[in-house]
């Protein structure tokens, strides 16, 4: 049987590793390097990393630098939306984590910043060519993460998401309507974790059509998860109140389907996820666990 907790642990200890060596690269010992430490190097499940990790693997790729800087600059931007989205003007969130969020640990000023300085530190990191044996493709798949990143990250993306997350509030939303704003806010992002790790890789087509698959699917799961998680999630376990989304009076699977249905729907999309990458057999163990991790998590 598949030791997912072993697995996340190894990958997990070498993802903070990496992070704090990018981080104290620099000899700042400011304010803004103490704000983008204190937000990044806390107790996140660095799903997106592992996941970019996790992909490159299941297409036989092992580990290395550029695999990890990607998977650095992902958990960089997750990061920095985090940071943005507790900002009084968006969510006004008290713990993330568990522990204060940026602004209320910090400040305000020096939480927009922070997020500002994480966003940028993970496309410098993106562009970091190590391999001195570098061709013209490894390039050209090095330009096309930049591309797929950024696009997901952005207005066509995860921002697009958030603000028509914001712009939905106190609104009756179709479950389409729903699904719409979840596959850009949380999804893209999801997405573009499990691409980077294909492309690196050097995947086929096929392969990376099959992927594509999973990535939408555990993308909603983890989505459908979050909105259960939220009624009936506990704030000691998951670091981070519960309850807000009912505050906010926004549109959720849960309210729309009830807790049940938005359980047996989360389930559908994981078996849509695992189905799609039968064909990379064992080496696709991780992929699997971490789909079914996805809807049996605590937080």
């Amino acid at each position: 049987m598949f030791d997912l907790k072993n697995y996340l642990d190894d990958k997990i200890k070498i993802v903070n590793f990496t992070l704090e060596n990018i981080l104290n690269s620099s000899s700042d010992s400011s304010r803004l390097l103490e704000a983008m430490n204190y937000s990044l190097m806390g107790s996140g499940k660095r799903l997106r990393p592992v996941l970019c990790i996790a992909t490159a693997q299941a297409i036989g790729c092992e580990i290395n630098k550029d695999l990890l800087n990607t998977a650095c600059a992902l958990e960089m931007i997750h990061t920095y939306s985090l940071i943005h989205d507790d900002l009084p003007a968006m969510d006004d969130d008290e713990y993330r984590r568990g522990k204060l969020t940026c602004h209320r640990a910090f400040d305000e000023a020096t939480a927009i910043l922070t997020g500002d300085a994480l966003l940028t530190l993970a496309f410098e990191t993106l562009s970091i060519c190590k391999n001195e044996n570098y061709d013209k493709k490894d390039f050209e798949n090095k330009l096309l993460i930049i591309k797929e990143i950024a696009k997901a990250s952005g207005n066509k993306g995860m921002i697009y998401g958030q603000m028509n997350d914001i712009l939905s509030e106190g609104k009756e939303l179709t479950i389409q309507e729903i699904e719409k704003i979840h596959i850009s806010k949380t999804g893209a992002l999801i997405k573009a974790s499990v691409l980077s790790g294909s492309i690196i890789a050097k995947a086929s087509k096929s392969q990376i059509k099959s992927l594509s698959i999973y990535a939408h699917n555990i993308g909603l799961a983890f989505q459908v998860t979050d909105d259960i998680l939220n009624i009936t999630g506990d704030p000691e376990i998951m670091g981070k109140s519960t309850g807000t989304d009912n505050k906010r009076n926004k549109s959720t699977y849960p309210l729309l389907l009830g807790v049940e249905s938005a359980k047996k729907l989360s389930h559908t999309f994981i078996d849509n996820a695992l189905c799609s990458i039968n064909e990379f057999g064992k080496n696709a163990l991780p992929l699997c666990a971490i789909a079914k991790y996805i809807i049996n998590r605590k937080k």
